[in-house]
């Protein structure tokens, strides 16, 4: 076998290889790409439903109580500073459910809601409706 029938093969290979990796990897969200851009933008992004709320840190912490509450989950634990907090909760089903704030400004706070280890996003969005109902 030659050497450039030898680089041919190698170089069919790895162009097969990264390929592969191509399809496999991750394509994103279904509904729409990127993040949250303003105040009552919602996008569903890596597993995660991203919206920026128009309320404070302490307003949008009592919304994630109030959103667990209404839909009867048990909440699992919980974390909250002046800048990020952090609320695990479980359905009946056992699916864990994560709320994930972040303070942009005194007015303004990013909401991340993830269903499960890879994320559910019709099941996020019905999370993220009975938050909004709580705010």
């Amino acid at each position: 076998m030659s050497f450039a029938t030898l680089r041919r093969l190698l170089l069919h290979g790895i162009s097969l290889l990264a390929g592969g990796l191509l399809l496999t990897a991750p394509l994103g969200c279904a509904s729409s790409s990127g993040s949250a851009t303003k105040p009552g933008d919602v996008a569903y992004h890596s597993g995660s439903l991203v919206s920026e709320e128009a309320i404070g840190m302490d307003g949008a912490w009592d919304a994630c109580l109030g959103a667990v509450k209404r839909l009867e989950f048990e909440e699992e634990s919980s974390a909250k500073d002046a800048l990020e907090a952090t609320l695990v909760a479980r359905s009946a089903t056992d699916r864990r459910i994560t709320f994930k704030l972040r303070r942009i400004s005194d007015k303004v706070t990013e909401v991340r809601i993830r269903v499960g280890l890879f994320g559910d996003e019709r099941f996020a969005r019905e999370v993220h409706e009975s938050f909004r109902k709580a705010l």
